[in-house]
């Protein structure tokens, strides 16, 4: 496609009932939310020669209008902490960014990036959006957490209101999280509940999360489902995993439960004697992928946002011949 001149592209019978701004992700995935709002705004984006919003659906055969974009546009944009490095905290927040508007952020999170400053962390999403305080000062808000290591979703609140609404919709189990992950293994039955109590223990390799007993103290109920959407020829899954409840590690601890850990999980790999595939990178295959939950503002319509796997999952799928649209079934409801 020659990316700086108009072009007219036919929508797919296997992409009815897309949303416009998903369509734009699959076709032109360097072309942040930011971007598109902004072409579709001036009208420089149509379908059938009509304007429409992100959230427009799509018909097959259908024709959008494509602007010229700049070639980096029509690529992939796959942020890691080596390519987030030596940038600016607030294009590395722009490049990161899947959704915005006057009260919600949602990034799409590298592995290997921290949500919070510690020990030993130098750069977090939470330092870095000091970058993008607004004119009376507020900075966004955090609603919730990542693993370090764990890539995908996070959702920002940008006024305290709004914080306060997406905090609480996390508190009371209004929103629903998906995440994919790349088991050791192939769990005998494809789809099922994993409910168990986990605590926390102190070990000479830092903290982490066991199972534990009903009644143990500090214990805490956590309740995950599971579901295999293809299995590799060398004994991998590509699983999705949904967590009822939100405790610490909670899906990585219940995959280890299950018997089948989470490829590259340096705490809950246990394993004796299982090489890793050669081609795989010895990183965590944990992704958290789509994310509903409710605006703050009741009048606006339910958030509801994908993120894009990270370069080194993209590898592993590849590797194994995953089609990414196996997953997408239940994506395009």
């Amino acid at each position: 496609m020659n990316v700086s001149a108009v072009t007219q592209k036919t929508v797919n019978a296997d992409e009815t009932g897309m949303r416009l701004d998903r369509w734009f992700k699959l076709h032109f995935p360097g072309v942040g939310f930011g971007k598109l709002q902004k072409l579709l705004r001036s009208g420089q984006i149509r379908v059938d020669g009509g304007r429409v919003k992100t959230s427009s659906r799509l018909e097959a055969g259908q024709v959008v209008r494509v602007p010229p974009l700049d070639a980096d546009a029509a690529k992939p944009r796959h942020m890691t902490t080596n390519t987030i490095r030596d940038r600016g905290d607030s294009d590395v927040l722009r490049d990161m960014l899947l959704f915005e508007d006057k009260k919600v952020l949602v990034f799409n999170k590298p592995s290997g990036l921290a949500v919070q400053g510690g020990s030993g962390i130098n750069r977090s999403i939470d330092s870095m959006l000091e970058a993008w305080r607004d004119k009376s000062g507020q900075k966004p808000r955090l609603c919730h957490r990542l693993d370090r290591d764990t890539s995908g979703v996070l959702v920002v609140a940008r006024t305290r209101g709004a914080a306060a609404a997406l905090t609480g919709s996390f508190r009371h189990r209004d929103t629903e999280k998906t995440y994919w992950a790349l088991l050791r293994g192939v769990p005998r039955q494809r789809e099922g509940r994993i409910s168990t109590y986990l605590v926390k223990e102190q070990t000479p390799e830092g903290d982490r999360m066991r199972i534990a007993q009903h009644g143990e103290h500090g214990a805490d109920h956590a309740v995950s489902t599971y579901r295999v959407i293809d299995a590799g020829p060398r004994s991998v899954s590509w699983v999705e995993l949904v967590p009822e409840t939100g405790r610490t590690h909670q899906l990585r601890v219940h995959a280890q439960h299950l018997g089948h850990p989470v490829i590259g999980d340096p705490k809950y790999f246990d394993v004796e004697n299982w090489e890793i595939p050669g081609g795989i990178q010895k990183r965590l295959h944990l992704h958290a992928r789509r994310i509903r939950i409710p605006h703050p503002d009741p009048n606006q319509p339910t958030i509801d946002i994908t993120a894009p796997l990270p370069p080194h999952m993209i590898q592993s799928w590849n590797l194994f011949a995953f089609d990414e649209a196996d997953g997408l079934q239940d994506e395009l409801i």
